[in-house]
């Protein structure tokens, strides 16, 4: 099958593309890393602009009709057709060296609420592993597939990994093995990976915008802040559907109280008469938009739901002027198999 050079304009970068092969494939088949998340063309991480050559595949559900006609397509949809030049946010070579992987041993889990459990891995003595706030590791199935989730533990806690992992009916990893999983059980892991961590070429105020356990990456990213002594204003907005899915909302309360670059805007959008609930409704990233007519001069890290992170998306880039190029995500997606587990981030 006839391949295509893909050339990536301002940089000395190119690769190869097959016709059958995503742009994004292609890239990190050839050991370059880009911004992505969902693979399913909701999220919009891996956009990019089409400067000349021609593709196939969907444009993905994320992009506006002006985005489009402004040649911007999505790596994780588009399949080259001819060799193409692409205009990139970033793209930078893989550094397999950062990646390690590790037996690790449960040291506790607890049951934070109904369907989400927190699960707390230990690393052998004297081995550590450095990875960046936000970012992800993989645990190795017996089929040989992973399963991903995001480190809800800073950086500086690297002796070991904290997982929050909500249950899904049937879920073979989530509802199956983590249901059966006791202290002293070894898991294979491999870490980190991930393109959500926290930019900081810029001091722009950060919006942080979670939907159920996309609260895990979150924790990771304002604890690294405390440790680092950053003073970057920071909101965040967690929404859950009711008052007992915020698993661990004396947190985020906490920090609001020390920190005073810090606050916290819990939403429920199914809040029910026994909640007693007399906080904010509604769709999580509403409650954003309600709050503030411009995020002209603001960063919004979002995580969770692929729904809110698209709506988000849209919502805050073309109602509130939110430069698309200061929206960063994590998209929880379903691992794909006969039964899936809710995983964030994708397969690398």
């Amino acid at each position: 099958m006839m391949s295509h050079t893909i050339q990536v304009q301002n940089h000395d970068i190119e690769f190869e593309g097959k016709p059958d092969r995503t742009v994004l494939d292609s890239a990190l088949a050839a050991g370059y890393e880009l911004p992505y998340s969902c693979r399913t063309g909701v999220c919009g991480s891996c956009r990019c602009r089409l400067i000349s050559g021609e593709i196939q595949g969907d444009a993905g559900a994320s992009l506006s009709e002006q985005e489009r006609q402004e040649g911007y397509i999505l790596l994780c949809q588009a399949k080259p057709c001819s060799e193409l030049t692409v205009a990139v946010r970033e793209i930078k070579p893989i550094d397999h060296s950062s990646l390690k992987t590790v037996i690790a041993k449960v040291y506790r889990k607890t049951q934070a609420t109904a369907d989400v459990s927190i699960l707390q891995l230990r690393f052998p003595a004297g081995i550590k592993v450095k990875f960046k706030a936000g970012q992800y590791l993989g645990i190795k199935m017996e089929d040989g597939s992973c399963r991903h989730f995001s480190m809800a533990n800073p950086p500086h806690q690297n002796d070991g990994v904290e997982l929050h992992i909500r249950q899904v009916p049937g879920g073979i990893f989530s509802q199956g093995i983590v249901g059966g999983l006791a202290v002293g059980d070894v898991l294979e892991i491999s870490m980190p990976y991930g393109e959500f961590y926290l930019r900081e070429e810029q001091e722009k105020p950060i919006v942080l915008l979670a939907s159920g356990t996309g609260f895990a990456p979150i924790k990771s990213i304002v604890e690294d802040a405390i440790k680092r002594k950053l003073t970057r204003p920071m909101v965040l907005y967690w929404g859950v559907r009711r008052v007992g899915d915020l698993y661990q909302i004396e947190l985020p309360y906490k920090w609001e109280d020390r920190l005073p670059w810090f606050r916290f805007v819990p939403v429920l959008s199914e809040p029910q008469a026994g909640d007693q609930w007399h906080g904010r409704t509604g769709f999580v990233h509403q409650a954003v938009m309600d709050d503030m007519s411009t995020l002209a001069e603001h960063q919004v890290y979002a995580c969770g739901a692929p729904g809110m992170i698209n709506a988000a998306r849209q919502g805050l880039v073309h109602e509130r002027g939110l430069d698309l190029d200061a929206f960063f995500c994590d998209a929880f997606v379903p691992t794909m198999g006969n039964r899936a587990d809710v995983a964030a981030g994708c397969s690398v």
